[in-house]
C-alpha cells in the first residue's frame, strides 16, 4: 500500500469548500488532510475543520511573505496544496516547493474575470455588469502570475438576465461544491499512476 496522499487546505473566509473537501476525502484513507492553514485567525473555516477533527493554524498574509522557513515548515509533510478561498498571493517560494501541486478554484470562466481585485463578490459583479450569459468555475494549477496558471477544468452555468450578482453566486457555489473535491481527487490518481 502507497502511502496516503496529504492535502494542505489553504483558507481565508467561510470555509464552505473547505468543509466540502474534508468531508469528501473523510472515507477515502488513500487521501489525508493533515492541516488547514488559515491566512485569518477569524475565519470560520478554522472552526468547521476543528469540528471535523483536522488540525489547524493560522500564518498572516504578513508572515506568508516574511517566514517562508515557517509557511514550508507547516506544510513540508504534504503532497498538495488545496486554495479554497485563499486570498493572499502565494508566493514564488511554495511555488517553487511545490510545483503543479498547488490547485485554486476560482468562480468565474477564466481567462475572464481574473487577477487583482477578482475574488468572491467582486467576480459576481463584473460578471452581472458584463451582462455574460454564462458564469462558472475554473479550477487551476497556482502559478506565479494571479489566476493565470494551467486551467484543469472548468464548468459552467446559464445565467438568467434577472440574477443579480448574489443570484449568480449560488449558481457558483453549487458548481463549487459539486465538483472541486473529485477534481481535485482526478489530479492526484493521474499523477500517482
Amino acid at each position: 500500500m502507497n502511502k496516503p496522499i496529504k492535502l494542505a487546505i489553504f483558507v481565508t473566509g467561510g470555509g464552505t469548500n473547505c468543509e466540502n473537501i474534508i468531508r469528501y476525502f473523510q472515507d477515502k484513507p488513500e487521501v489525508q488532510i493533515p492541516i488547514v492553514v488559515s491566512s485569518r485567525p477569524d475565519a470560520y473555516a478554522l472552526v468547521r475543520a476543528q469540528r471535523l477533527g483536522v488540525p489547524t493554524t493560522v500564518i498572516t498574509r504578513q508572515q506568508l511573505l516574511d517566514e517562508p522557513r515557517l509557511v514550508i515548515q507547516t506544510v513540508r509533510n504534504c503532497d498538495y496544496i488545496i486554495l479554497a478561498g485563499f486570498l493572499p498571493k502565494v508566493p514564488i517560494y511554495l511555488i517553487d516547493q511545490f510545483p503543479n501541486r498547488i490547485i485554486n478554484i476560482h468562480p468565474a470562466l477564466l481567462p475572464k474575470f481574473g487577477g487583482k481585485g477578482m475574488w468572491g463578490h467582486h467576480v459576481h459583479e463584473a460578471v452581472k455588469a458584463a451582462g455574460e450569459k454564462r458564469s462558472g468555475i475554473t479550477i487551476h494549477f497556482v502559478n506565479p502570475e494571479l489566476d493565470e496558471g494551467e486551467h484543469i477544468a472548468q464548468f459552467s452555468v446559464e445565467l438568467d438576465p434577472t440574477d443579480t450578482p448574489e443570484d449568480i453566486a449560488d449558481k457558483v457555489h453549487e458548481l463549487e461544491i459539486k465538483h472541486y473535491p473529485s477534481v481535485i481527487e482526478q489530479v492526484i490518481r493521474k499523477n500517482i499512476q
